[in-house]
């Protein structure tokens, strides 16, 4: 039968001697055997209850609480509870990561945050960002939840948009006009991006420009000034009627 020392069991655990002798005085875990001189050895069945232990402490639980359902839960019991713990755990972690990247994106688009943006989006990410939901149908909503950029990702269309956004904000501060050179080159990039992002849908492309239109306490995105909503509707009819001048030649 195999059986490990203190010290063994320590370095394999990565816990100090002294805690596995507390653990053996106050009776939560006492090894299998002992040696007239005082040798401790930990079983096979000791080293599953250490594990129990270690898995229900990481459940931020007292020792003294540990105690009283050790011997009622089974090893798989803890498991799953430990288990949920990590979900529970993986999933604030994701939500942090998620802020974190708006964060990332907005101070790109803006410069620079005061307190009250951060706590905002911090308070109230989640809840702001299911209200444009409101205005699709249900396979519309599916199709924009999965298509639709976010500012809590970081993949290249987000990326894409964020900054397209930028270059109007900044065509907007040097008063240059949608229906100059470089406005009729955002306008043919923001409608590339837009067909690719709206797999061609038109009818619904058109439909969410409407409601990215409206203010941004109703449909819950990202607020964009009306200066570059103007700006995107000009530049886009100025690529179209270049295009159609064109068609007639």
């Amino acid at each position: 039968m195999n059986r490990w020392t203190t010290g063994q069991v320590a370095k394999q655990w990565n816990i100090s001697v002294r805690t596995l002798r507390y653990y053996d005085q106050i009776g939560l875990l006492k090894p299998s055997e002992k040696e007239d001189n005082g040798r401790r050895y930990y079983s096979e069945d000791d080293l599953f209850t250490l594990e129990k232990i270690t898995l229900l402490k990481s459940l931020a639980l007292p020792l003294e609480e540990i105690q009283n359902v050790l011997d009622k839960l089974s090893y798989r019991d803890i498991l799953t509870a430990h288990h949920n713990h990590l979900q529970e755990q993986l999933s604030l972690l994701q939500t942090h990561i998620s802020n974190t990247t708006s964060l990332i994106h907005m101070i790109d688009l803006e410069g620079s945050l005061t307190w009250e943006r951060v706590s905002h989006l911090v308070q109230n990410a989640q809840a702001s960002a299911k209200k444009w939901t409101d205005y699709f149908e249900e396979e519309e909503r599916a199709f924009l939840q999965q298509a639709l950029p976010n500012l809590s990702h970081n993949d290249r269309m987000t990326q894409q948009y964020v900054s397209l956004l930028r270059r109007i904000e900044w065509c907007v501060q040097q008063a240059i006009l949608p229906d100059s050179d470089e406005g009729y080159n955002i306008a043919s990039e923001l409608m590339a991006l837009s067909n690719e992002t709206f797999g061609g849908d038109e009818d619904l492309m058109d439909k969410f420009w409407e409601v990215r239109k409206r203010p941004a306490e109703e449909s819950g995105l990202y607020p964009v000034s009306e200066e570059v909503l103007e700006f995107v509707e000009r530049s886009i009819a100025y690529v179209e009627e270049r295009k159609n001048i064109k068609e007639l030649r």
